[in-house]
């Protein structure tokens, strides 16, 4: 990944490095590597594959960080800290041209399908958030947005490594189905956790989401408990809000019942993933990706 700067403008090459010393879990390369090694893929194609996929995330990253106009990421300040918005855009851009370079280095025209529509679908879902009202309160919404903004990688990754290790259409729908279950689990823990975790370890304030008028899974499942609250009536009507008001809200959802019911819809989603894993060959890459899929569900950040 830190190779794909070389012969290009320096601040893009420092740049790269600032993003990539950052840290981050991997989990979307693991799960190529894993999926790709579970069904016989060549090894040297399934790393271009997951270092593609690694690259698109973290072009993502930069692009959101600056539509949110986020400082912090994982602690660190982030590319719009330090730059202009311009620059910020256009080193997005370049990372998501070296991503797909790398992608297109598997000599698979499948696989730069996937990767091009999966693309598509992110950027297709900001522009619905975008422009969609703020304060929407559906299942349905906040299903659609989490599988554009988090699934469809997860999809990616399980989906491309498939097609690179000559299974057939049957195989490549399960391991997708695999993907898509733990990107949705995996989207949903991530809200889970602005309510619950310390904003030392989150890079952010608590109940980001709530305070830029994003409803999330642990709300929606307060809303259906508690659909009388003055304060969650006033994020969904998207009216003005004190900071007061948000501290109260996350705080009586922190204290309700809707954690727990979020994290129960976070498990469905994985034990639905793992059914459709589970008809695979059974091989130390598959146990590791149940494992994987166990540890979405149990992570505090």
């Amino acid at each position: 990944m830190q190779a794909q700067s070389q012969g290009h403008h320096s601040e893009l090459g420092a740049a790269l490095s600032h993003l990539l010393s950052s840290g981050g879990k991997r989990v979307r390369p693991a799960v190529a590597l894993l999926t790709g090694g579970m069904l016989g893929g060549e090894r040297s194609k399934l790393i271009t594959l997951s270092a593609a996929i690694e690259l698109l995330h973290t072009a993502t990253l930069v692009h959101d960080d600056l539509i949110d106009g986020s400082l912090l990421r994982r602690g660190i300040p982030t590319i719009n800290a330090n730059w202009s918005p311009a620059a910020t855009v256009l080193t997005g851009d370049f990372i998501f041209a070296r991503a797909a370079v790398l992608a297109s280095q598997t000599k698979s025209v499948e696989v730069m399908q996937m990767f091009s529509q999966t693309l598509a679908t992110i950027v297709n879902g900001e522009i619905i958030q975008l422009f969609a009202s703020r304060g929407q309160a559906s299942r349905e919404d906040y299903f659609n947005r989490i599988h554009a903004k988090t699934a469809s990688m997860f999809e990616l990754a399980t989906s491309a490594a498939a097609a690179l290790s000559s299974t057939g259409d049957g195989v490549i729908k399960l391991v997708s189905q695999f993907g898509y279950g733990i990107g949705m689990a995996f989207q949903i823990v991530d809200d889970i956790l602005d309510f619950t975790g310390e904003q030392v370890s989150m890079g952010k304030p608590v109940a980001n989401d709530l305070r830029q008028g994003l409803i999330t899974l642990p709300t929606l499942c307060y809303l259906e408990t508690h659909p009388e609250d003055p304060d969650a009536k006033a994020v969904i009507n998207g009216k003005g809000y004190p900071e007061i008001n948000i501290d109260r809200l996350a705080k009586s959802i922190r204290e309700s019942g809707a954690i727990h019911l979020a994290l129960d819809e976070a498990k469905q989603f994985v034990d639905q993933g793992l059914v459709a894993l589970r008809e695979l060959p059974l091989n130390p890459e598959r146990l590791a990706l149940e494992e994987l899929a166990e540890y979405i569900v149990q992570r505090h950040r």
